[in-house]
């Protein structure tokens, strides 16, 4: 591979770091001011990451007018032993300005949001220092000029997690799902670590550069275990299979959590990693493999488990996991799908924000009820929230003219391009992917607008102030035009990362997969639609046995326990018996014979004279004794 470098940051471009600096300054602020900033906490939470939105647009503007389109500034030496040098540096190219512009844009929204929607908080300023501190995070695990950058980014997003998703820590469910997201998370921390050490070991630096110039030189035996455990960093964060269980419990905390985490930050880390490393993955194709085959079990994982549940805010996690998964599958295919896998990325950030923000609004008007089964009709009461979610339904389906449309069905095709049999089974899983999305997606939405209303009368259903509507209307805006706005130019403005785009020609032609997503959406949509538009009814005899399978999670949390949970129960309780049996029986039984042994001793000890000279002489008389033995013979 040729020598790969960046050129340094010049003019604005040099003011990249501002971008992590000023959501940091805000949070900073908000938790050493204390109390104190309760008042206007939150209005800073919103300027600081408002002023990000607006400097990365300066500095995507200022990039698009360079022609190796890439800024690297060095800010100051983290580590400095022997041979080895590691900077704190930062990275501006067309991937990581796209994913600043998702974070700061979207995430200035989800801010605007939140302000409505924790107003009757009294710990909105705290929650607030916590959204900037993820969105620093994040910026930082984009914009890190090297794997170890990234890595603290990566740790950063971790902490300002579990943070957010035991914010209501008093909530028993809340903060398990905390310390559930933390721990889920400690595992991607391992796979990172060691890829880094054998980036270290192999090729001496971390370095973006310097790993993706020498990675063509890695065996094959080297280069698969790199991507292995790169992909399992990857897992853990986004959520994907075998660790997709931590995500849809993150649902306890806020619902503008809920949003950020799932459209614009957090789990979306894993992908940006392995288009990061695109370099590396391409060198294997055993490692694309398994990229592809995690994707595709987790789409189908996701959309599968998403049909049967009630929680509106839990449909969309599992809805989550699945469109990752299809990013997951587009990342692996490698080539140009690489850039359609980040297209879907930043058209997910518009629609599931949305409809996240949506199912608050929601929540919001019925007294943060969360069951769809007990809505109904919401559309006469809540018509912004109604046309907004509408919108993101429509573009998560993927039917045209909406984002999906144009972000989805090409990483169908490029599934179906995929050479041999895999093709067919792996375009086939996408789409059966695709009619599953819009099945559930259509529960969730008929359940909750339409049909007739199944609240109870201490509910009084009514549309969400003005500082929660307006970032849904902009969202909504945005699900709707995203993916046919960006598709190409996007493409083309990540050929410096990924090269040239070049559409796949398999199995089926665009036309044909076209026609048959459409086909499945349709059908799976007008299923939907015809089931649950009287409200629910009974689960019919011959499907109940899956819906049991699908609401238990298809047995991923029985597998966690089974495999994990209490097998690490049983060690940790046998560990204690040996401590207590063993160890401490050890240690207590030499005591107890110390013990013992003196105060048979101490019996010797009776403090009268005579009782010293009958000892005295008869040990005399045995040395005499004795003596006379030895002399004798």
């Amino acid at each position: 591979m040729d020598e790969i470098s960046y050129a340094p940051a010049e003019g604005l471009l040099s003011f990249t770091w501002a971008l992590i600096a000023l959501p940091a300054l805000g949070a900073a602020v908000l938790l050493l001011a204390g109390r104190r900033a309760d008042r206007w906490g939150h209005w800073l939470g919103v300027i600081t990451i408002g002023a990000a939105f607006a400097l990365a647009l300066a500095l995507f503007g200022s990039l698009a007018g360079l022609e190796d389109k890439s800024a690297f500034l060095d800010l100051f030496t983290i580590v400095s032993v022997g041979g080895l040098d590691i900077e704190a540096s930062l990275l501006l190219d067309p991937l990581s300005a796209v994913f600043c512009l998702l974070i700061t844009g979207v995430g200035f929204l989800i801010h605007v949001y939140a302000v409505g929607y924790m107003s009757h908080d009294p710990e909105r300023r705290k929650f607030f220092a916590y959204f900037n501190l993820f969105a620093a995070a994040m910026l930082v695990l984009v914009l890190g000029g090297n794997y170890f950058m990234t890595f603290v980014g990566w740790e950063g997003v971790g902490l300002a997690s579990y943070l957010l998703i035991a914010f209501w820590q008093l909530k028993p469910a809340a903060a398990t799902a905390g310390k559930k997201a933390f721990l889920t998370n400690r595992v991607a921390d391992v796979g990172f670590l060691l890829a880094m050490f054998l980036m270290l070991g192999t090729l001496g630096t971390l370095d973006f550069a310097g790993v993706f110039s020498g990675a063509s030189e890695l065996s094959t035996t080297t280069s698969l275990a790199l991507g292995l455990l790169l992909l399992a960093a990857a897992c853990g964060k986004s959520g994907q299979w075998p660790f997709q269980t931590w995500l849809p419990d993150a649902m306890e905390g806020p619902t503008p959590v809920s949003a950020l985490i799932h459209a614009a930050t957090m789990v979306t880390a894993g992908v940006y990693l392995i288009a990061r490393s695109n370099a590396i993955f391409s060198l294997n194709p055993d490692v694309q493999t398994a990229v592809v085959v995690v994707g595709a079990l987790t789409l189908l994982f996701g959309s599968i488990v998403g049909c049967a549940k009630d929680d509106i805010k839990r449909v969309l996690a599992w809805s989550t996991v699945s469109q990752i998964g299809y990013m997951f599958l587009a990342v692996g295919l490698g080539g140009g799908a690489f850039a359609l896998g980040i297209i879907h990325l930043l058209a997910h950030g518009f629609f599931k924000a949305g409809l996240f923000l949506g199912s608050g609004s929601v929540m919001h008007a019925m007294n943060d009820q969360t069951d769809i089964r007990r809505f109904g009709g919401l559309w006469r009461t809540m018509p912004l929230t109604y046309a907004t979610f509408a919108a993101g339904w429509l573009a998560i389906i993927g039917l045209f003219p909406f984002s999906g449309y144009f972000t989805k069905d090409p990483i169908i095709a490029a599934a179906f391009a995929r050479e041999g049999w895999q093709g067919w089974v792996v375009g086939g899983a996408a789409l059966l992917g695709a009619a599953l999305t819009a099945f559930y997606m259509t529960r969730l939405f008929v359940l909750t607008f339409h049909g007739p209303k199944r609240w109870t009368e201490d509910v009084h259903p009514h549309e969400s102030p003005a500082i929660m509507t307006g970032p849904l209307v902009l969202l909504g805006l945005g699900s709707l035009a995203a993916g046919g706005l960006m598709a190409s130019p996007v493409t083309e403005w990540l050929t410096p990362v990924f090269g040239e785009h070049h559409e796949a020609h398999g199995h089926l032609t665009h036309l044909q997969v076209t026609v048959a997503t459409t086909a499945a959406v349709v059908l799976g949509a007008a299923l939907a639609w015809l089931l649950f538009r009287g409200g629910t009814d009974e689960v019919p005899r011959a499907a109940a046995w899956p819906i049991r399978a699908a609401r238990a999670d298809l047995g991923g949390e029985a597998v966690n326990r089974g495999l994990f949970e209490r097998p690490s129960r049983l060690a940790a309780s046998a560990s204690v018996a040996m401590d207590g049996r063993v160890v401490d029986g050890a240690v207590n039984g030499l005591s107890a014979a110390i013990g013992g042994s003196s105060r048979r001793l101490l019996t010797l000890q009776t403090g009268f004279v005579r009782s010293y000279a009958l000892s005295i002489l008869s040990g005399a008389v045995i040395v005499v004794a004795a003596l006379m033995v030895v002399v004798t013979q």
